[in-house]
């Protein structure tokens, strides 16, 4: 959430100063009771505020809401009918490639994507330009579109008094993340979708989020906004034009994460003062940190198991272990873990993870699957790698493309039956009592009915089991969504089972759901492939191969690697292409001009490569990733205060180059690039030389410097980045092995390597055949394979035998010594 001084400007310039009090538009008129959050959170937009959704700052917290009775999303009801539909209307999004621009292709609006054309129709025809920002599973995105966006006389009203631009922010996230600073910075709050004004320059004027067509629950109506601003700017385009060059001064003030570099990093006391306020915020009863709505937040668990593998043995330690089993036991236990389908929903709505805000993304699957392997390894508990395997046969089943991409994300919302005259939340994943009675009561064991095992297990009744808190508009009365409370052990002995015929009874039940729930209207998959998410996807598979070892998913990671490869990069300029996107037919397309990469490509992409070449050992994949680094470095490295811009400065209409200073619901590209910029090094050798890791590291800790203030007063803000620092500050536990990469014996040291939780973890394979890393010049080829573990960049002696190289790696790390001067 931004804040200080420039925040405090903007807002006065947007709300009380007298330049700009004809212009601002308040979403909260005080003529009627306040709707609270109407809005879709994709991504958590503060750490003060990880909820669904943002109200204006001055409102009380708002209770827990799903959706407003009255604007259910009416569209055509699929059938079996294949006659083609003439639409009435068409604009310039139909030739567009993003699913949710197509979404609107056919609004009366003439929208406009984000382009050149209608900036310059916007400055010759001396007009205001409306952006609406969101994304094609985002629920309040489509209640908006049915109320105002498919509305002829609301069409009406922007196709003569503005020019209207539609951005998918998954497509687009650097347009998406300026316009969201201001929405944030001015109403103290933000989400999808996001409405704002902008003069022919592209400088915002005033904004919101979601607007009700009329004026109702506190809102201004749509259309007196738009009439409002459209005779304003006709009256007072002077006032506008000043105010706009204000809100840009402050929106760049509030952009800068700090110029006060610091001489020395952040130390031991930053990270413990941040494992403190986790314990502080950790809620026991169902894990978490904080309070409903709750986001499972991976990169908390990446920090809390990085400081547990530091030393195992300590206090603090075991206590941010135990945070996080009980936490992800609890996520998979829940109602946000889907139960029939496999694979999590975004977030739930309750506090016991219960009710979930159903619409599945990819990254959620990517960076669980890392969670869950983490916790597998350090435990060696089934339960958890039974989650991983659950997780991968989702996305491989349901969001990947045939040649090895990903799929971005399934909605929310469905029809409830063919023929439905409208969609609803949730209707693909609920269940009612009778629909499960007349799936499972003829089946019996022990004379026990499968109906009352399955029910029992998962806290099924028959009036539906999600209380009025969660569901406050009645959308879900009646339903229920599978939660489990208690254990499978204490299930099978209350109806006198065995545990494998408890099981046996549960994934026939299981089964059989399934099957029913494929005759349902499935939800909307959003078929846009991300170099990022896919990133992402492959760091995933790539870690669950090595955990859980399951060539099977290093397989699924290298057929992932190469789709990027050929659809997501540009071999001539060594560029990589933000995204492409899934013909009718399946074909991969890409647009006319293809949307360059981002920094959370890169180094999402980076993360992954990474992690594959752990898993494969092959040389190529670290190579590339070197490759892309180089490029990263390039195109979005801050020269003068360190860190990495968002984006580079080929586009021109980007008004601001932004840092990320959040690890929210992905994490930032500056807290990834940090630890991939650390392991680059540890592959390399450690000269000064332009191949070797002092430079990469030197990069590492510009970083930290740059984010230095921000890690000391706001710790929890960026979990991954502190995982980092302590990785800067201990160094990487490198574990190099000389052998043949085929060799049972080295295979068997790799196991020992594989299995164990280790901080900062760098595996490196010396096999005479094949082309090596830089680092591993430093050991030498015997005759049986011969492993070494290095830390603080020191070896130790070569060890052969299993059990020796096992009480090397369980050694607790030394302390460091001076870490906050390096």
């Amino acid at each position: 959430m931004p804040t200080g001084r420039a925040v405090l400007l903007l807002r006065r310039l947007s709300t009380g100063d007298s330049r700009l009090k004809n212009i601002n538009i308040s979403q909260n008129c005080n003529k009627e009771q306040v709707l609270p959050n109407p809005v879709c959170c994709h991504k958590d937009l503060g750490q003060s505020k990880r909820l669904s959704s943002f109200a204006p700052s001055n409102l009380p917290k708002p209770p827990l809401t799903r959706s407003i009775s009255e604007n259910i999303i009416k569209m055509a009801a699929p059938n079996n009918d294949t006659t083609p539909v003439e639409p009435k209307h068409t604009n310039r999004l139909i030739t567009e490639k993003s699913p949710y621009l197509l979404q609107h292709a056919h609004n009366p609006v003439q929208w406009y994507p984000w382009c050149q054309e209608a900036i310059d129709k916007a400055k010759a025809e001396n007009k205001l330009i409306f952006l609406s920002v969101g994304y094609s599973t985002c629920h309040w995105c489509h209640v908006m579109e049915k109320e105002s966006f498919e509305s002829e006389e609301v069409a009406k009203i922007m196709n003569e008094h503005f020019i209207n631009i539609k951005v998918d922010r998954e497509e687009r996230p650097d347009i998406d993340r300026i316009y969201m600073l201001f929405v944030m910075a001015t109403t103290g709050g933000g989400g999808w979708p996001m409405s704002v004004f902008l003069t022919p320059e592209l400088r915002p004027i005033t904004g919101g989020t979601y607007f009700p067509p009329e004026d109702r629950w506190g809102r201004p109506g749509f259309k007196t906004v738009l009439l409002s601003l459209a005779k304003k700017w006709k009256e007072n385009q002077e006032q506008f034009v000043d105010a706009s060059a204000n809100i840009l001064d402050a929106l760049q003030r509030i952009a800068i994460v700090d110029t006060d570099t610091p001489t020395s990093l952040p130390g031991e006391a930053t990270w413990e003062k941040c494992v403190r306020r986790y314990q502080q915020m950790y809620e026991p009863d169902f894990g978490g940190f904080g309070t409903a709505p709750k986001f499972p937040q991976a990169s908390i668990f990446n920090f809390l198991f990085h400081y547990y593998a530091r030393d195992k043995s300590h206090p603090d330690g075991k206590k941010c272990l135990e945070m996080c089993l009980h936490t992800l036991t609890k996520i998979a236990k829940g109602g946000i873990h889907d139960h029939v389908s496999s694979g999590f929903a975004r977030y739930s709505v309750d506090n016991d993870w219960h009710v979930p805000h159903f619409e599945k993304m990819l990254y959620d699957q990517a960076q669980l699957t890392v969670a869950y392997t983490d916790a597998y390894v350090a435990t060696k508990e089934e339960f958890y790698a039974e989650v991983v395997r659950d997780i991968i046969k989702y996305v491989n089943r349901d969001l990947r493309h045939e040649t090895g991409g990903f799929y971005s994300a399934e909605d929310a919302d469905s029809y409830p039956y063919y023929g439905a005259p409208h969609k609803k939340e949730g209707a693909f994943c609920v269940w009612e009592y009778k629909e499960l009675k007349d799936l499972l009561n003829n089946k019996m064991i022990k004379n026990v009915s499968y109906l009352d095992v399955f029910c029992e297990y998962f806290s099924v009744e028959e009036d539906g089991n999600i209380g009025s808190e969660s569901d406050p508009h009645k959308e879900l009365t009646g339903k229920n969504v599978l939660i489990i409370y208690g254990d499978k052990q204490q299930s099978a002995t209350e109806f006198g089972l065995s545990l494998d015929e408890f099981n046996k009874v549960i994934q026939e039940c299981i089964d059989i759901l399934y099957e029913a729930r494929q005759k349902r209207p499935r939800p909307h998959l959003d078929t846009k492939i991300l170099c990022s998410w896919n990133g992402l996807m492959m760091a995933g598979l790539a870690r669950a191969g090595q955990g859980l070892g399951e060539k099977d998913y290093i397989d699924d990671a290298i057929k992932t690697a190469h789709f990027i490869k050929k659809y997501l990069y540009d071999e001539n300029t060594k560029n990589l292409i933000h995204s492409c996107y899934t013909g009718g037919d399946g074909t991969i397309l890409n647009t006319e001009q293809p949307i360059k990469g981002f920094l959370d490509d890169y180094a999402f992409l980076i993360k992954g490569l990474l992690d594959l070449y752990e898993a494969s050992l092959d040389a190529s994949w670290l190579n590339w990733a070197r490759e892309l680094q180089k490029k990263q470095d390039d195109l979005f490295w801050d020269k003068t205060n360190g860190g990495y811009f968002n984006c580079s400065t080929e586009d021109s209409t980007v008004l601001l180059r932004l840092k990320e200073d959040q690890d929210g619901a992905e994490p930032s590209g500056n807290s990834v690039s940090c630890h991939n910029l650390q392991r680059l090094a540890a592959y390399a050798d450690k000269s000064a030389a332009p191949e070797g890791g002092e430079c990469e590291r030197e990069k590492a800790k510009g970083v930290l410097k740059a984010f230095a203030k921000r890690l000391v007063e706001s710790p929890t803000s960026l979990p991954e980045m502190m995982s980092a620092l302590m990785f800067y500050t201990d160094s990487p536990t490198q574990v190099l092995i000389a052998g043949g990469r085929s060799d049972p014996r080295t295979l068997e040291l790799i196991r020992v390597v594989r299995s164990r939780l280790l901080p900062g973890r760098v595996l490196a394979v010396a096999d005479p055949s094949a082309e090596t890393p830089a680092v591993l010049s430093r050991i030498r080829a015997g005759d049986v394979p011969t492993a070494y573990v290095c830390r603080r960049y020191a070896c130790s002696l070569p060890v052969t035998d299993v059990k020796q190289l096992e009480s090397l790696l369980d050694e607790t790390l030394p302390a460091p010594v001076a870490a906050s001067s390096k």
